[in-house]
């Protein structure tokens, strides 16, 4: 039988991993050229300050989530 605190810490397990996911591709994304730096991302500096939105890789690394939750839903 599967209780509401089997199910919450199920899915505190997911979600921790996945920032852990999230924290190890941010040390990596100064090794791996192409993150953050996909056609569609825009990049805005002035004198004072830039701003980036990674709107490409958000939209790819949102797909390939879904996929994955899609996957192991099955």
């Amino acid at each position: 039988m599967i209780t509401v605190q089997t199910s919450l810490g199920k899915g505190l397990i997911f979600f921790g991993l996945l920032v852990a996911a999230i924290g190890v591709l941010f040390l990596l994304s100064e090794k791996v050229g192409w993150i953050g730096r996909l056609p569609g991302d825009i990049t805005i500096r002035r004198e004072n300050f830039t701003v980036h939105f990674p709107l490409t890789t958000c939209i790819i690394i949102s797909a390939l989530l879904s996929l994955l939750i899609w996957l192991f839903r099955k």
